[in-house]
């Protein structure tokens, strides 16, 4: 897909993976609607850094914990832009749930983030894209959504939910819009992380380090712009951790 001059709604865009994809995205002369929760003055320098490509640039403030924020954004994403032809569904929400100490709160908490938003942002913004005869949708999930790390079981479990959900709006969307997903392994350190944790990761990967958010980036950057023909396919980033 010809992607200069067209608009790409990314979720979770202030910083990390989200701060990355949105630059490369603009690079390629892509217009932006920047997702953003608590982080607004990361998102305001994404906003300004991505602006000097020469590409327009709106924010949009929701927290996805509740609803009627994600109907919010959704109408004025829709409003700031009729024609999205790119959604990148990256915000989530990732926390410790040791077996015994995980509360109601948290597994919706999980579920309302990293799920449920999602989906209703894929429905209507893919709907749209059916009409309009093209579009991509690119759902940042987790490799251990396919090896779920036992202190972690709502985390894994919501992403393993993003997963069915990826293929199930593949063939909802088919043919003109392409639904994919991408499944980082350890790209940047966890927030809090110790050096020893650090040191464990990089000796379990095959590839002996951590991977980089440009990875994620240029991955992003293949489905959206080199091919029309994956769909329902969820790409490993991971450094082989899924072969271990």
């Amino acid at each position: 897909m010809e992607i200069q001059g067209k608009t790409a709604l990314i979720t979770g865009a202030a910083k990390r993976i989200g701060r990355t994809v949105a630059l490369a995205l603009a690079e390629e002369g892509m217009n932006l609607l920047l997702h953003y929760h608590r982080s607004e003055r990361e998102a305001r320098q994404t906003q300004k850094e991505a602006e000097r490509r020469g590409v327009r640039v709106d924010l949009l403030k929701a927290n996805f914990s509740r609803f009627s924020d994600v109907q919010k954004l959704i109408r004025n994403a829709i409003r700031k832009s009729p024609r999205i032809s790119v959604l990148i569904n990256n915000a989530s929400i990732f926390y410790r749930t040791p077996l015994g100490r995980v509360r109601e709160k948290d597994w919706d908490s999980f579920f309302d983030v990293n799920l449920k938003a999602p989906f209703f942002l894929a429905e209507a913004v893919g709907r749209r894209m059916a009409g309009q005869g093209e579009g991509k949708i690119i759902n940042l999930i987790d490799w251990t959504a396919f090896h779920p790390h036992p202190d972690y079981l709502p985390y894994a479990a919501s992403k393993a939910g993003l997963v069915a959900l990826t293929q199930g709006l593949a063939r909802a969307l088919a043919p003109r819009v392409q639904v994919n997903g991408i499944a980082p392994g350890p790209v940047l350190p966890a927030r809090g992380a110790k050096p020893n944790d650090n040191r464990k990761i990089i000796q379990r990967t095959p590839l002996k380090r951590f991977g980089d958010p440009r990875d994620i980036a240029e991955a992003v950057r293949f489905l959206v712009q080199s091919t029309d023909f994956v769909t329902g396919a969820v790409i490993p980033v991971d450094g082989g951790n899924l072969i271990v």
